[in-house]
Protein backbone atom coordinates (compact mmCIF):
# COMPACT_ATOMS: atom_id res chain seq x y z
CA UNK A 1 0.00 0.00 0.00
CA UNK A 2 1.32 3.43 -0.97
CA UNK A 3 1.17 6.67 0.98
CA UNK A 4 -1.57 8.12 -1.22
CA UNK A 5 -3.79 5.09 -0.74
CA UNK A 6 -3.16 5.20 3.01
CA UNK A 7 -4.10 8.88 3.10
CA UNK A 8 -7.33 8.35 1.16
CA UNK A 9 -8.38 5.33 3.22
CA UNK A 10 -7.57 7.05 6.53
CA UNK A 11 -9.52 10.13 5.45
CA UNK A 12 -12.49 7.92 4.53
CA UNK A 13 -12.27 6.19 7.90
CA UNK A 14 -12.19 9.44 9.84
CA UNK A 15 -15.14 10.92 7.95
CA UNK A 16 -17.31 7.80 8.11
CA UNK A 17 -16.60 6.13 11.45
CA UNK A 18 -19.13 8.19 13.38
CA UNK A 19 -21.59 8.77 10.56
CA UNK A 20 -24.28 6.09 10.09
CA UNK A 21 -22.95 5.02 6.68
CA UNK A 22 -20.40 2.30 7.58
CA UNK A 23 -16.71 3.06 7.64
CA UNK A 24 -15.82 -0.60 7.10
CA UNK A 25 -17.83 -0.64 3.87
CA UNK A 26 -16.02 2.42 2.54
CA UNK A 27 -12.64 0.97 3.48
CA UNK A 28 -13.38 -2.26 1.64
CA UNK A 29 -14.82 -0.63 -1.48
CA UNK A 30 -11.55 0.75 -2.93
CA UNK A 31 -10.10 -2.76 -3.10
CA UNK A 32 -13.31 -4.15 -4.55
CA UNK A 33 -14.01 -1.42 -7.11
CA UNK A 34 -10.67 0.26 -7.88
CA UNK A 35 -8.39 -2.73 -7.68
CA UNK A 36 -6.49 -1.36 -4.68
CA UNK A 37 -4.73 -3.78 -2.41
CA UNK A 38 -7.00 -4.85 0.44
CA UNK A 39 -5.58 -3.04 3.45
CA UNK A 40 -6.65 -5.83 5.81
CA UNK A 41 -7.98 -5.79 9.33
CA UNK A 42 -4.73 -4.50 10.85
CA UNK A 43 -4.94 -1.27 8.85
CA UNK A 44 -8.69 -1.06 9.51
CA UNK A 45 -8.13 -1.15 13.25
CA UNK A 46 -5.15 1.23 13.08
CA UNK A 47 -7.24 3.96 11.50
CA UNK A 48 -10.02 3.12 13.95
CA UNK A 49 -7.52 3.98 16.68
CA UNK A 50 -7.20 7.42 15.10
CA UNK A 51 -10.94 7.75 15.37
CA UNK A 52 -10.74 6.56 18.96
CA UNK A 53 -8.21 9.26 19.81
CA UNK A 54 -10.54 11.80 18.22
CA UNK A 55 -13.55 10.79 20.26
CA UNK A 56 -11.53 10.57 23.47
CA UNK A 57 -10.24 14.06 22.79
CA UNK A 58 -13.67 15.43 21.94
CA UNK A 59 -15.44 13.85 24.93
CA UNK A 60 -12.46 14.06 27.28
CA UNK A 61 -14.39 15.87 30.02
CA UNK A 62 -17.29 13.39 30.01
CA UNK A 63 -14.95 10.40 29.85
CA UNK A 64 -12.86 11.62 32.76
CA UNK A 65 -16.00 12.15 34.83
CA UNK A 66 -17.32 8.69 33.90
CA UNK A 67 -14.00 7.07 34.78
CA UNK A 68 -13.78 8.85 38.12
CA UNK A 69 -17.37 7.97 38.99
CA UNK A 70 -16.83 4.34 37.99
CA UNK A 71 -13.74 4.08 40.19
CA UNK A 72 -15.64 5.73 43.04
CA UNK A 73 -18.40 3.13 42.73
CA UNK A 74 -15.78 0.43 43.30
CA UNK A 75 -13.55 1.90 45.99
CA UNK A 76 -15.77 4.28 47.98
CA UNK A 77 -17.89 3.09 50.91
CA UNK A 78 -21.51 2.51 49.91
CA UNK A 79 -23.06 5.14 52.15
CA UNK A 80 -20.58 7.83 51.14
CA UNK A 81 -20.93 7.06 47.45
CA UNK A 82 -24.75 6.93 47.50
CA UNK A 83 -24.88 10.47 48.84
CA UNK A 84 -23.33 11.81 45.65
CA UNK A 85 -26.30 11.68 43.28
CA UNK A 86 -24.52 13.03 40.21
CA UNK A 87 -21.53 10.74 40.70
CA UNK A 88 -23.85 7.79 41.20
CA UNK A 89 -25.64 8.57 37.93
CA UNK A 90 -22.36 8.81 36.04
CA UNK A 91 -21.10 5.56 37.57
CA UNK A 92 -24.33 3.86 36.51
CA UNK A 93 -23.83 5.08 32.94
CA UNK A 94 -20.23 3.84 32.95
CA UNK A 95 -21.35 0.37 34.07
CA UNK A 96 -24.05 0.34 31.39
CA UNK A 97 -21.48 1.20 28.71
CA UNK A 98 -19.33 -1.69 29.89
CA UNK A 99 -22.35 -4.00 29.88
CA UNK A 100 -23.37 -2.92 26.37
CA UNK A 101 -19.85 -3.61 25.09
CA UNK A 102 -19.89 -7.29 26.05
CA UNK A 103 -22.12 -8.64 23.19
CA UNK A 104 -19.99 -7.06 20.46
CA UNK A 105 -16.79 -8.15 22.19
CA UNK A 106 -17.95 -11.77 22.31
CA UNK A 107 -19.17 -11.63 18.71
CA UNK A 108 -15.81 -10.26 17.61
CA UNK A 109 -13.90 -13.07 19.30
CA UNK A 110 -16.17 -15.80 17.95
CA UNK A 111 -17.04 -14.54 14.47
CA UNK A 112 -14.25 -12.22 13.32
CA UNK A 113 -12.47 -14.84 11.19
CA UNK A 114 -15.69 -15.98 9.55
CA UNK A 115 -16.68 -12.42 8.68
CA UNK A 116 -13.22 -11.65 7.28
CA UNK A 117 -13.25 -14.71 5.04
CA UNK A 118 -16.84 -14.74 3.82
CA UNK A 119 -18.57 -11.36 4.24
CA UNK A 120 -16.11 -8.73 2.99
CA UNK A 121 -17.70 -8.51 -0.47
CA UNK A 122 -19.42 -5.84 -2.55
CA UNK A 123 -22.66 -7.83 -2.66
CA UNK A 124 -22.83 -8.08 1.13
CA UNK A 125 -22.05 -4.37 1.46
CA UNK A 126 -24.77 -3.43 -1.04
CA UNK A 127 -27.36 -5.53 0.78
CA UNK A 128 -26.56 -4.33 4.29
CA UNK A 129 -26.17 -0.73 3.16
CA UNK A 130 -29.73 -0.63 1.84
CA UNK A 131 -31.36 -2.78 4.51
CA UNK A 132 -29.92 -0.96 7.50
CA UNK A 133 -30.42 2.38 5.78
CA UNK A 134 -34.16 1.68 5.58
CA UNK A 135 -34.13 0.52 9.20
CA UNK A 136 -32.46 3.78 10.22
CA UNK A 137 -35.20 5.76 8.45
CA UNK A 138 -37.91 3.73 10.20
CA UNK A 139 -36.31 4.24 13.61
CA UNK A 140 -35.96 7.98 13.08
CA UNK A 141 -39.66 8.29 12.21
CA UNK A 142 -41.13 5.74 14.60
CA UNK A 143 -38.98 6.41 17.65
CA UNK A 144 -40.48 8.40 20.51
CA UNK A 145 -37.32 10.58 20.82
CA UNK A 146 -38.00 11.46 24.48
CA UNK A 147 -35.22 9.82 26.49
CA UNK A 148 -31.80 11.22 27.33
CA UNK A 149 -28.56 9.34 27.88
CA UNK A 150 -29.22 9.29 31.63
CA UNK A 151 -32.51 7.45 31.00
CA UNK A 152 -30.70 4.41 29.57
CA UNK A 153 -31.35 1.32 31.71
CA UNK A 154 -29.96 -2.22 31.73
CA UNK A 155 -32.43 -3.52 29.15
CA UNK A 156 -31.82 -0.60 26.80
CA UNK A 157 -28.05 -0.89 27.13
CA UNK A 158 -28.11 -4.63 26.41
CA UNK A 159 -30.32 -4.22 23.35
CA UNK A 160 -28.11 -1.49 21.95
CA UNK A 161 -25.06 -3.60 22.76
CA UNK A 162 -26.49 -6.62 20.94
CA UNK A 163 -27.25 -4.46 17.92
CA UNK A 164 -23.62 -3.31 17.92
CA UNK A 165 -22.53 -6.91 17.37
CA UNK A 166 -24.17 -6.76 13.92
CA UNK A 167 -21.61 -4.15 12.91
CA UNK A 168 -19.14 -6.96 12.29
CA UNK A 169 -20.91 -7.35 8.96
CA UNK A 170 -19.45 -4.79 6.51
CA UNK A 171 -21.97 -2.20 5.41
CA UNK A 172 -23.97 -2.32 8.64
CA UNK A 173 -22.23 0.64 10.32
CA UNK A 174 -21.48 0.40 14.04
CA UNK A 175 -22.64 3.94 14.70
CA UNK A 176 -25.62 3.48 12.38
CA UNK A 177 -26.95 0.31 13.99
CA UNK A 178 -26.45 1.55 17.55
CA UNK A 179 -28.16 4.85 16.76
CA UNK A 180 -30.96 2.92 15.04
CA UNK A 181 -31.49 0.74 18.10
CA UNK A 182 -31.30 3.75 20.43
CA UNK A 183 -33.91 5.65 18.40
CA UNK A 184 -36.24 2.64 18.35
CA UNK A 185 -35.90 2.45 22.13
CA UNK A 186 -36.98 6.07 22.55
CA UNK A 187 -33.76 8.08 22.80
CA UNK A 188 -33.53 11.51 21.20
CA UNK A 189 -31.28 11.94 18.17
CA UNK A 190 -28.60 13.68 20.22
CA UNK A 191 -28.78 11.09 23.00
CA UNK A 192 -28.62 8.22 20.50
CA UNK A 193 -25.53 9.73 18.89
CA UNK A 194 -23.79 10.47 22.18
CA UNK A 195 -24.45 7.02 23.64
CA UNK A 196 -23.25 5.46 20.39
CA UNK A 197 -20.05 7.52 20.53
CA UNK A 198 -19.36 6.66 24.17
CA UNK A 199 -20.07 3.00 23.45
CA UNK A 200 -17.42 2.97 20.74
CA UNK A 201 -14.61 3.82 23.14
CA UNK A 202 -14.05 0.49 24.97
CA UNK A 203 -14.68 -1.63 21.88
CA UNK A 204 -12.30 0.23 19.57
CA UNK A 205 -9.73 0.51 22.36
CA UNK A 206 -9.72 -3.25 22.92
CA UNK A 207 -9.46 -4.03 19.21
CA UNK A 208 -6.78 -1.39 18.75
CA UNK A 209 -4.63 -2.77 21.57
CA UNK A 210 -4.87 -6.29 20.18
CA UNK A 211 -3.92 -5.31 16.64
CA UNK A 212 -1.18 -2.94 17.85
CA UNK A 213 0.42 -5.85 19.68
CA UNK A 214 0.28 -7.94 16.50
CA UNK A 215 1.80 -5.15 14.42
CA UNK A 216 4.64 -4.56 16.88
CA UNK A 217 5.46 -8.26 16.82
CA UNK A 218 5.90 -8.18 13.01
CA UNK A 219 8.75 -5.67 13.23
CA UNK A 220 8.07 -4.02 9.86
CA UNK A 221 9.15 -0.40 10.34
CA UNK A 222 7.79 0.84 7.00
CA UNK A 223 4.37 -0.54 7.71
CA UNK A 224 4.37 0.97 11.18
CA UNK A 225 5.25 4.38 9.75
CA UNK A 226 2.45 4.13 7.24
CA UNK A 227 0.00 3.12 9.95
CA UNK A 228 1.12 6.01 12.20
CA UNK A 229 0.51 8.43 9.32
CA UNK A 230 -2.93 6.93 8.62
CA UNK A 231 -3.85 7.12 12.30
CA UNK A 232 -3.03 10.84 12.37
CA UNK A 233 -5.12 11.56 9.26
CA UNK A 234 -7.99 9.56 10.70
CA UNK A 235 -7.76 11.44 14.00
CA UNK A 236 -8.01 14.91 12.42
CA UNK A 237 -10.85 14.05 10.06
CA UNK A 238 -12.81 12.13 12.73
CA UNK A 239 -12.55 14.97 15.24
CA UNK A 240 -13.98 17.45 12.75
CA UNK A 241 -16.67 14.98 11.74
CA UNK A 242 -17.86 14.47 15.34
CA UNK A 243 -18.01 18.20 15.93
CA UNK A 244 -20.12 19.04 12.91
CA UNK A 245 -22.29 15.92 13.11
CA UNK A 246 -23.48 16.74 16.63
CA UNK A 247 -24.08 20.37 15.73
CA UNK A 248 -26.16 19.57 12.65
CA UNK A 249 -27.95 16.37 13.69
CA UNK A 250 -31.06 17.92 15.21
CA UNK A 251 -31.42 20.23 12.20
CA UNK A 252 -30.95 17.73 9.38
CA UNK A 253 -31.92 14.44 11.06
CA UNK A 254 -30.88 11.11 9.54
CA UNK A 255 -32.63 11.41 6.18
CA UNK A 256 -29.52 12.60 4.26
CA UNK A 257 -27.64 9.54 5.47
CA UNK A 258 -30.53 7.24 4.58
CA UNK A 259 -30.65 8.67 1.05
CA UNK A 260 -26.89 8.27 0.71
CA UNK A 261 -27.05 4.64 1.83
CA UNK A 262 -29.85 3.81 -0.59
CA UNK A 263 -28.03 5.48 -3.49
CA UNK A 264 -24.75 3.77 -2.64
CA UNK A 265 -26.43 0.40 -2.29
CA UNK A 266 -28.18 0.80 -5.65
CA UNK A 267 -24.91 1.71 -7.40
CA UNK A 268 -23.19 -1.28 -5.84
CA UNK A 269 -25.91 -3.67 -6.98
CA UNK A 270 -25.55 -2.29 -10.51
CA UNK A 271 -21.81 -2.85 -10.39
CA UNK A 272 -22.24 -6.40 -9.10
CA UNK A 273 -24.88 -7.57 -11.57
CA UNK A 274 -24.24 -5.39 -14.64
CA UNK A 275 -20.57 -4.43 -14.77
Amino acid sequence: MGWLEAFVLALIQGLTEFLPISSSAHLILPSQLLGWEDQGLAFDVAVHVGSLLAIVGYFRKELIELAQAWLSSIFRPGSEFSALAETKQQARLAWLIILATIPAGLAGVLLNDFVSEHLRSTLVIATTTIFFGILLWVSDHRGARRLSVTDVNVKTALLIGCSQALALIPGTSRSGITMTAALLLGLTRDAAARFSFLLSVPLIAAAGLLKTKELLETGHDAQLQLIAFATFVSFISAYLCIHFFLKLLEKIGFLPFVIYRLALGFVLFVLVFVA
